[in-house]
């Protein structure tokens, strides 16, 4: 099967409305080039679960500039102040996650999950409106697995199957994400032949991976 799309006709993809979840940290391990051309797009409110609303002028955050989401799904946004500015205005609706419980909950929504007990956020604002389980006398927050309709990737290092390999930190949310959608769709800096990608280095395997952009 050949995975091979364009640029657009990947964004093509992406539908008003859509939840959609996007690898990287601050812009590294985001797919950029599928973003920039997401945000020049007619499409609009979306969900965007990601780590950060990033920069104005880099990956997610030109999404939020050009007042493409409706709503966050993120553990920071101040590092964008376009982000605070319409979250303040009610333009945008944020909902804040402690990074290792939004790493956990799409990992859940991954595998299968019904979601994970964590004790982080008892008894603070996180803890509002969600179940409290306890265990052993002890109380943990019932946090609920995450989804998306598609998930962009950004990787390294992919062959023509759709194999991706991920360089330094640039992994950061992309496997968990890669497993978490019902379209994967990833972004290559570097294309190899089938093969050429150790296997113990395969991060994200081809049957997860349903498009591929160079």
């Amino acid at each position: 099967m050949n995975k091979f799309i364009s640029v657009n006709e990947a964004v093509s993809k992406v539908k008003d409305g859509m939840t959609i979840m996007v690898g990287g940290f601050l812009g590294n391990g985001t797919p950029c080039a599928i973003i920039d051309a997401l945000a020049k797009s007619s499409v609009k409110n979306l969900t965007l679960i990601c780590n950060d609303s990033s920069f104005p002028d880099v990956g997610v955050g030109k999404l939020v500039v050009e007042k493409k989401v409706k709503k966050l799904i993120v553990s920071h946004i101040g590092t964008n102040p376009h982000s605070n500015e319409q979250m303040n205005s009610g333009e945008i609706e944020v909902e804040f996650v402690p990074q290792g419980t939004l790493a956990e909950r799409v990992r859940c929504g991954g595998t299968g999950l019904g979601g994970f007990l964590t004790a982080t956020g008892v008894g603070t604002i996180v803890a509002e409106n969600k179940q409290v389980i306890e265990v052993d006398g002890k109380e943990y927050l019932l946090e609920k697995p995450l989804r998306a309709d598609i998930a962009l990737i950004g990787a390294s290092v992919g062959d023509k199957n759709g194999n991706l390999a991920y360089k330094g930190t640039s992994q950061n949310f992309n496997p968990l994400m890669a497993s978490a959608a019902d379209l994967v769709i990833a972004e290559v800096k570097e294309l190899v032949e089938v093969g050429q990608i150790a296997p113990e280095n395969v991060r994200t395997p081809a049957i997860l991976v349903d498009y591929i952009v160079k």
